[in-house]
């Protein structure tokens, strides 16, 4: 049976046997790691388990992932696995827990036991831990330095950022993620300024995780170089530039957000179309700033190809009945630079539900006036004389005109 069916079926004591007693090095290191996430902290088999894998498993790797997935259970597995060997109490005070593992941290010979101190220290999330994990950052170790990489970034204390920055230049790639992902985490502007040069990072995990932790910046200075890894060869960093430059240009005050919207487009334009575009739909539908579905919604009628993919023309249509006004008028604007006969078809549908709110079935007609052929002014010639809303026949009169009338 796989250690997927036993996590999953909730097979305890069978996974607990297999990380204690397989083998496979890699087996144990999985079934250790599954035990942190799907393991009962007040378990005693599970957490003795995963103590027992942390202080007595032959491979570096199994010891590594029984300090984690300690960690990821929680309760007080951590403080048990440290006090087996240094007396320290596992029921103590917080400040008393803080001293004690900083201790542990900064004099344990056993890496797995600075391991195990980092990760208590980063959940515990005292200032007072900063300063021992910052020293620790240069651990002969490389899982120890990883380790107090993540937990000063779970601290989120921006005095770590100096001896952080200084660890993106490790000759470890995990250390060097975890210092990354910490900066993002911190993101303060000394922070995300030292993101910005891994961009152009060969590691892609590194580009992508930048690309992200950018979106945490407090100004628009970040946009023009997200701008630059639109042309990422992965997509997962185009994806995620995308996300950060509509976070940053919600964030920024309006004049500033318009300058630098305009300045990017053209990059937006050239990246992969479904890059672009897949996480814009997802922010429409999904973002509750209005200023982020806004710029969303006004970069999807710029990006997009002229004959949009139905995701697409169905995100611009639904955003015809936004809340906002603006985001709603952007959508009707965006849908006016779009053409083919599904534009046309999703438009003249809307127009003609009834059960359609009358400001969007109003924009749907506006929008009409531009990308409508004859069936367009059929039905537009239909609803001027009809019983409906006098701002929806006022729409539809107006793109009537534009499109010269009805066929005689």
């Amino acid at each position: 049976m796989s250690l997927y069916t036993l996590a999953r079926d909730g097979d305890m004591e069978q996974l607990t046997d297999t990380a204690k007693n397989s083998d496979s090095a890699a087996v144990r290191r999985r079934a250790a790691e599954m035990l942190g996430d799907v393991g009962d902290p007040e378990d005693d088999r599970t957490v003795d388990v995963l103590i027992h894998l942390a202080r007595n498993d032959e491979e570096d790797a199994v010891r590594a992932a029984a300090v984690d997935g300690l960690d990821e259970l929680g309760g007080n597995g951590l403080e048990r696995l440290i006090a087996k060997e240094t007396g320290v109490d596992p029921n103590a005070a917080d400040w008393a827990a803080v001293r004690a593992f900083a201790k542990v941290l900064g004099g344990a010979n056993v890496p797995e036991y600075r391991m195990a101190a980092a990760n208590a220290l980063g959940r515990m999330g005292d200032g007072d831990a900063v300063g021992p994990l910052a020293k620790r950052l240069a651990d002969p170790d490389p899982r120890v330095r990883e380790r107090a990489c993540l937990a000063l970034g779970r601290i989120g204390d921006p005095r770590a950022v100096g001896r952080l920055k200084a660890r993106l230049d490790d000759d470890h790639p995990a250390v060097k993620s975890a210092a990354a992902d910490a900066l993002g985490t911190i993101a303060s502007g000394e922070a995300l300024a030292a993101l910005l040069d891994l961009l152009d990072d060969e590691n892609v995990s590194l580009r992508r995780l930048a690309a992200s932790a950018l979106g945490n910046a407090s100004s628009a200075k970040p946009v023009p170089k997200l701008a630059g890894a639109l042309a990422d060869e992965h997509d997962t960093v185009r994806r995620a530039a995308v996300f950060s430059i509509i976070e940053l240009l919600a964030n920024a005050p309006t004049k500033q957000s318009h300058a630098v919207r305009d300045a990017v487009v053209s990059e937006l334009q050239d990246a992969d179309d479904e890059t672009v575009t897949g996480p814009l739909v997802e922010i429409l539908e999904d973002a509750t700033q209005a200023r982020q579905r806004r710029n969303a919604v006004w970069f999807l009628g710029r990006v997009t190809s002229a004959e949009p993919p139905d995701h697409v023309l169905d995100a611009l249509v639904d955003a015809l009945d936004d809340d906002d006004k603006m985001t709603a008028q952007f959508a009707a604007t965006s849908i006016t630079n779009l053409e083919g006969l599904a534009v046309e078809s999703t438009l003249i549908d809307l127009v003609k539900d009834d059960d359609a709110s009358v400001d969007a079935r109003a924009k749907a007609a506006y929008a009409l006036g531009d990308v409508g052929g004859d069936r367009a002014k059929e039905t537009l010639d239909v609803i001027t004389d009809s019983d409906v809303d006098k701002q929806i026949r006022k729409r539809a009169f107006a793109s009537l005109s534009k499109l010269g009338g009805v066929r005689q």
